[in-house]
């Protein structure tokens, strides 16, 4: 008898060799579940209910036939296993969609029109300069006293002006009633569906709403003329919320009792780890931790998370290896006494994710938080079970689980971050071992592996998801982790128990602050490339792994050349003597990037949201960061807000950009750059493209009681082939006729930026006519408050066959001079069923 058979005849043999032939059907489910969710994220569409139903039934009879296969025959291992992540495939894509198929939008009659809205304020209201925006769970929607249905969950803003969208200043407008989470609240609102900007390379509002199971946003009327808001009752549940908005009212009394801004901004971090509400941090603290590398701290992270459950575990651990001693000082017998029932490091772990579970609820339960406790949870039940699986299966199973909970987690860049550090730790077998058996050099020399394997592994990521990275964040981490996770957060969690914590902690937060802000002013501090295509990222991730892992040199080394691809990357530009146009979608304002083959433009900088956010850095920043540019001219055509309000940040981050505008001598823009008058006349060429300044003229400056519109700069642009673009500002009639007369059918172009958002005041039909543009493209806000573009004004450009195209059906918008009959729509390229899609 062979030596093969023997084996197979011995007692249990047949067993084992089972064991064997199925040991791989759950890594091949896993892998296939991951690789379903993530094939039902690229749908443009999504199916009906019925059609999801029959293909996670027919994932069930085919994970069925697999189980059958291997118990009848125990054979054909290769084949069940495809068969398992085939089926597993099919079910968390029939889930996933689903899922999604149960958020309806809201219907587009109820949108624009008065409704009186009963429900709850869900979580504990966001503060702005501008007013408030709190989740709402309605309730009852009715309209004219008719029920109409609506969204179950709306993200509303009660603003100062008793309506509206437009930023007011802190102390103006009417005064706005204290909301709590857990009221119960009737008023007149008027919603609309959830849309965003949607711009390359941006940040997707609207899958963000979509995760918090929004599908529509809204305002509510409390103007002079409306029917005044009734608080109905308080303290309806969310008991969590309320006891959060308490804390962080508390910290922000507490730890900032003066007008001082510096101590404001402290607590304001203060209370963002203990209770997760970021917008309290100023952006241009946020901008300090992104040079620095140390954002993920200053936020409820999974970090946070993690250290926390480890300290809790900690603490547990200690309490019950002294029950023993507590109850026989007690004299309690021992069989009463649960801890001696159950082991000390098992109690350990359950507790400190139990307590890391509480804080991340109590911090908001946000996704980040959510990954992070479901991913303890799956190592904790492993290990208390018994099971020694390798890291990789259980990084495998905990990445499925994620998934399962938050199929769309995996569009987020922070679910790519934490999955990849954690890979990378256990792959490097860091903190493996126990911390007892160290000095405290050899947990400093531990500290300083960890934190340079992940910068190692994380660095090519960042740079492939935000088009940035942190140089100095390797030493500004090495001291804010432990200080941030050891001081502050400890500081700011005992101040629930004792108030004067949440000063200490925010008096931590100074000498931090400044160590951050001296590392930032190092020249260098962060570094920005150019965002390279997924194939290129996705090859220096893996050269950054290859020199994290614990492998021989020889084999490290190789990772280096996958990097060079990612940071010399430049996406292509136009031939000499063409260029191209991006109207980013900013909402209601102007702001286009005109670039050729070795320079670029922008025309105008978008409009500021608030107080605190601007087109310019939420929008142009990230947009030309993304595209490798700099900008050699930013022309602001006059002085309105949509069309400078962006302006301040794009000059902080554009340095080297000259200034060409309309704008007045006082004006605040013009204490930050010099800023040429633009003139009629004035002319340039960059790569065999020709630009000219059309409008305003000398006298127009000194002419009294002209509106900043009247002086708006124009631009024409024209390729070396003659296809050209011209970009108008906010002219009107009066303007327009003007330029009719000077240039007549010289005006022509094939892309017209239509004057003033497509006003009434604007696109006469002469100057239509001496356009005679393939493309008008209007940059306006979804609903906007102006009714921008006016029907009269769309119907004078369709009676003459030109296409009209907008920011909210089209996004961001894209042409080529060399490809004048094409335009590319940037919701079109990238459709997704949860955009808001307009018909």
């Amino acid at each position: 008898m062979s030596a093969p058979a023997q084996h197979a005849n011995e007692p249990g043999s047949s067993s084992v060799a089972a064991v064997a032939r199925t040991a791989w059907l759950l890594p091949a489910a896993l892998a296939g579940w991951i690789a379903g969710t993530a094939l039902q994220l690229q749908q443009r569409d999504l199916w009906g209910l019925a059609a999801y139903a029959l293909l996670a039934v027919a994932a069930l009879l085919s994970a069925a036939g697999a189980v059958w296969v291997v118990v009848r025959w125990r054979r054909h291992v290769l084949p069940v296993t495809a068969l398992a992540a085939i089926s597993a495939a099919l079910l968390a894509f029939a889930l996933t969609g689903g899922r999604a198929t149960q958020l309806p939008p809201i219907g587009a009659a109820l949108e624009g029109v008065d409704l009186q809205l009963t429900g709850v304020v869900a979580r504990m209201p966001q503060l702005g300069e501008q007013g408030t925006r709190f989740f709402f769970d309605v309730v009852q929607a009715t309209q004219d006293g008719r029920p109409v249905a609506v969204p179950p969950r709306l993200l509303i803003g009660w603003y100062r002006d008793g309506g509206g969208f437009a930023p007011t200043a802190p102390g103006t407008g009417a005064a706005l009633p204290e909301l709590h989470a857990g009221e119960r609240w009737r008023f007149t609102a008027r919603l609309k569906a959830a849309h965003g900007n949607f711009n390359p390379h941006g940040f997707d509002y609207e899958l963000w709403l979509w995760e918090q199971g929004v599908r529509a946003t809204g305002y509510v009327r409390a103007g002079a003329s409306d029917t005044v808001p009734q608080r109905l009752a308080s303290g309806e549940g969310h008991a969590v919320e309320r006891l959060r908005q308490a804390v962080r009212d508390r910290i922000m009394r507490t730890a900032a009792p003066s007008a001082d801004p510096a101590a404001q901004r402290r607590a304001a971090v203060v209370a963002a780890l203990l209770t997760g509400d970021q917008a309290l941090i100023e952006r241009g603290d946020w901008d300090l931790f992104r040079t620095t590398g140390v954002a993920h701290l200053m936020s409820i992270s999974g970090l946070h998370i993690t250290m926390f459950a480890w300290l809790a575990a900690a603490v547990v651990g200690w309490a019950w290896r002294r029950s023993a001693r507590w109850s026989s000082s007690l004299r309690w017998p021992a069989r009463f006494n649960p801890c001696l029932r159950w082991p000390a490091p098992h109690a350990a772990l359950v507790g400190g994710v139990a307590l890391a579970a509480a804080y991340a609820l109590f911090s908001g339960w946000g996704v980040p938080a959510q990954r992070t406790v479901l991913m303890l949870a799956t190592v904790a039940a492993l290990r208390v079970s018994g099971l020694r699986w390798p890291w990789w299966l259980t990084w495998l199973l905990a990445c499925a689980l994620v998934l399962a909970w938050d199929p769309w987690a995996w569009l987020q860049a922070g679910f790519w971050l934490s999955f990849v550090a954690v890979g990378v730790l256990f792959a490097t077998d860091s903190g493996a071992g126990s911390a007892d058996g160290y000095s405290a050099g050899g947990r400093f020399v531990q500290l300083l592996r960890e934190q340079w394997v992940v910068t190692l592994a994380l660095t090519p990521l960042s740079l492939l998801l935000f088009g940035q990275a942190s140089v100095v964040g390797l030493l500004a981490n090495l001291l804010a982790i432990p200080w941030v996770t050891v001081l502050v957060t400890p500081l700011a969690v005992l101040g629930v128990l004792w108030a004067p914590l949440w000063q200490a902690a925010a008096w931590a937060l100074q000498p931090l602050i400044a160590l951050l802000q001296w590392l930032a002013a190092w020249p260098g501090a962060s570094v920005a490339v150019a965002q390279a295509p997924l194939v290129l990222g996705a090859a220096a991730v893996a050269g950054g792994l290859m020199l994290a892992l614990p492998w021989p040199w020889q084999l490290r080394v190789v990772g280096l050349p996958l990097l060079a691809p990612l940071l010399l990357w430049q996406p292509a530009r136009p031939a000499p003597g063409q260029f191209e146009l991006l109207a980013a979608d900013v909402g209601q304002g102007n702001a286009v990037l005109l670039r050729t083959a070795t320079h670029s433009l922008v025309y105008d900088a978008g409009p500021r949201y608030s107080l605190d956010s601007d087109a310019g850095d939420r929008v142009l920043l990230p947009l030309l960061r993304a595209l490798g540019e700099r900008v050699d001219t930013l022309v602001l055509s006059h002085r309105d807000s949509d069309h400078t309000g962006g302006a301040a940040a794009l000059l902080t981050g554009q340095p080297q950009a000259a200034v060409l505008s309309s704008l007045e001598a006082d004006h605040p823009l013009r204490g930050v750059r010099p800023v040429l008058r633009c003139l009629t006349g004035q002319h340039w060429d960059w790569d065999g493209v020709r630009f000219e300044v059309l409008h305003p003229t000398p006298a127009l400056y000194d002419a009294k009681g002209l509106k900043p519109n009247a002086l708006s700069c124009v631009l024409r642009v024209r390729a070396a082939g003659g296809a050209g673009a011209l970009l108008v500002g906010d002219i009107e009639a009066a303007q327009e006729l003007s330029l009719v007369h000077a240039h007549g059918a010289g005006l022509h172009a094939e892309v017209l930026l239509v004057p003033h958002h497509g006003s009434r005041t604007s696109s006469t039909p002469e100057f239509i006519d001496a356009v005679a543009p393939r493309w008008a493209w209007v940059q306006s806000g979804y609903r906007n408050r102006f009714g921008h573009p006016a029907a009269p004004v769309l119907a004078r450009y369709a009676e003459r066959g030109i296409a009209v195209v907008d920011s909210p059906h089209c996004g961001a918008m894209h042409w080529r001079s060399a490809q004048p009959g094409a335009l590319g729509c940037e919701r079109a390229l990238r459709r997704r069923y949860w955009q808001h899609q307009l018909p």
